[in-house]
């Protein structure tokens, strides 16, 4: 009888190495995987090589690791501009570009057309179904959707969905890839545009930015509310900030545009603030000022409205 060897991920590369794209790549790289670190902008993959410096030191800095071991961590990080040199030997490519369905499509294109025939495409997307981008590929069954969670290391956990060709073999790979870096992979079973959390997360969402949106009430104690009643430490709006409102926006538009769903539509809130250039975290600047936002005070969680 015919047993069909496991196909075993050792090379990881990593297209887009923005906020989530360069989590995702020092992640592997501290689970021991050879990672390839790939953006279009040099910028960028100095910037990630920052933040993965930082992340190391603090591991050592908590006892957590050895400087000796972090730096075999940093070593196995290569960054590159070169999209061919980074897909080389690659057993998966895990695209990590803006949500632009156009962008990915010519993305995966250009990846299917470049990568070995053994290799795995997953398209992180916030909303996207891979099956939106498998007919720019030759690759039908070894494509999927793998979606994480910032930050990686306090949400671990990866959706794992696949398209209308995906066999079973790349869907049991990738989990076998996700729990060897102790993260819990969650399969989504039958195709649905924003797979799991993201479809919870969205009501909450829209729901959150309707009622400010409508003057029902103020984002901050919508985030109080949600902070008491949860024991989080973060609500709705300081987590959009976190993201990224751009991002938001344009997750906003993907749904509107898959459901035309009127109440998916970017509220008026929302769009003033990404014209204004106001996105969050990344700008210094969104619901709330950054670096220190009032949410972090634990007297400002007590105070309720003014």
């Amino acid at each position: 009888m015919f047993i069909q060897k496991k196909q075993e991920i050792k090379n990881v590369c990593v297209i887009g190495s923005g906020f989530m794209g360069m989590q995702i790549e020092i992640l592997c790289a501290i689970y021991g995987y050879k990672v390839t670190a790939h953006d279009i902008s040099q910028k960028v993959l100095d910037e990630a090589l920052k933040t993965h410096q930082s992340i190391i030191q603090k591991l050592v800095s908590a006892k957590k690791k050895s400087q000796r071991n972090t730096q075999a961590m940093l070593n196995r990080i290569t960054y590159t501009t070169d999209i061919k040199q980074a897909v080389a030997k690659a057993d998966i490519v895990i695209e990590s570009v803006p949500e632009d369905l156009d962008l990915k499509r010519k993305v995966f294109s250009e990846l299917d057309r470049l990568c070995p025939p053994h290799t795995i495409i997953a398209t992180g997307a916030s909303v996207f179904k891979v099956s939106s981008l498998e007919n720019v590929t030759q690759r039908k069954k070894k494509l999927l959707n793998m979606h994480f969670y910032p930050p990686i290391w306090e949400r671990p956990v990866v959706e794992l969905m696949g398209g209308t060709k995906t066999s079973k073999s790349t869907i049991e790979t990738a989990k076998r890839f996700v729990r060897s870096m102790d993260l819990v992979p969650l399969v989504v079973k039958k195709e649905i545009a924003g797979f799991l959390f993201n479809r919870i997360w969205g009501a909450i969402k829209n729901e959150a930015l309707f009622l400010v949106d409508g003057r029902y009430t103020s984002f901050e104690d919508i985030d109080r509310a949600w902070m008491i009643n949860t024991g989080m430490k973060i609500g709705p709006f300081g987590l959009m900030d976190m993201v990224g409102l751009d991002v938001i926006y344009k997750v906003c538009m993907a749904y509107y545009k898959e459901t035309q769903d009127e109440r998916e539509k970017p509220p008026k809130i929302l769009i003033e603030k990404v014209k204004k250039g106001e996105l969050g975290v990344k700008t210094q600047k969104g619901f709330y000022s950054y670096p220190n936002p009032a949410y972090q005070n634990p007297n400002w969680l007590k105070k309720g409205s003014d």
